[in-house]
Parts: C-alpha cells; sequence; structure tokens
C-alpha cells in the first residue's frame, strides 16, 4: 500500500503475508533507499562481487521498519504536517518512511528492526510538532 499526499509519496506498507513470485522492487529507482524483493529459484545463486564506492547526495532520513514482535499504531502526516492516516501494523508487516511526518504507539510489548540513511551525524534530525 503506497500512501502519497498531493502527489508526494509518504509512506509504504508492505504486509507479512505479501510474496511475489518474481523479483519486485517496490521503490522507483530514484528513492534514497531502495527497496525489493528478490525471488530466486532453488540452485540459482548470487555471483561473488563487491559494491563500488559511488558517492551519492540526498536530502532526508528515510527510515523503514519490520515490525519483529508486537502491534503499532502509526499515524502518518503530510508535508504540511496535517494527518493522513493511521495505519496499525502487525508482525511481520514492514513501513517504509520516506516524507512527511509520523509518530507510533504500541497497543503490546514491541520489538522493531530499523533500517534508516547514514551516516549518523550526531546533529538534531527531528522537528517534533
Amino acid at each position: 500500500e503506497h500512501i502519497a499526499w498531493q502527489g508526494k509519496h509518504i509512506a509504504t506498507v508492505v504486509r507479512n503475508d505479501y510474496m511475489p513470485t518474481k523479483t519486485t522492487f517496490i521503490t522507483p529507482d530514484g528513492y534514497y533507499q531502495q527497496a525489493g524483493f528478490v525471488v530466486y529459484e532453488e540452485g540459482g545463486q548470487v555471483p561473488r562481487h563487491m559494491h563500488l564506492p559511488l558517492q551519492r547526495h540526498l536530502t532526508g532520513t528515510p527510515e523503514t521498519l519490520l515490525i519483529k514482535r508486537g502491534v503499532v499504531e502509526a499515524d502518518l502526516y503530510a508535508m504540511d504536517r496535517s494527518f493522513l492516516k493511521t495505519v496499525t501494523l502487525y508482525e511481520g508487516d514492514i513501513i517504509m518512511l520516506v516524507s512527511g511526518g509520523h509518530c507510533f504507539r504500541f497497543t503490546e510489548d514491541t520489538v522493531l528492526f530499523e533500517i534508516k540513511q547514514g551516516p549518523y551525524t550526531g546533529l538534531k534530525e527531528k522537528e517534533l510538532f
């Protein structure tokens, strides 16, 4: 489920039961954080490789959360800070937070696995509203 506001991507939710049959990326090529499902048949392999040290420039801090345990109510906000919707996330669900704002309420003991754009700068990176 892609959530947008005035043509701007705010978030994507991937439910725990989503299982593609072929390689499927859920983000466009131009996004700062690439995410997708890579599907291999039995016996397949990825050749030995290294990633080249490409320099990239980006603005913002996209983050992705995997709900390992528990239930999360995520409120999503538009770029103008207006409320968009609440999404309830369950064990195994993934949410990619691309832009806008968000907050979370935990209705059970919860463990999140978080991936976000680095490096961590130690600077003020959040604005509460």
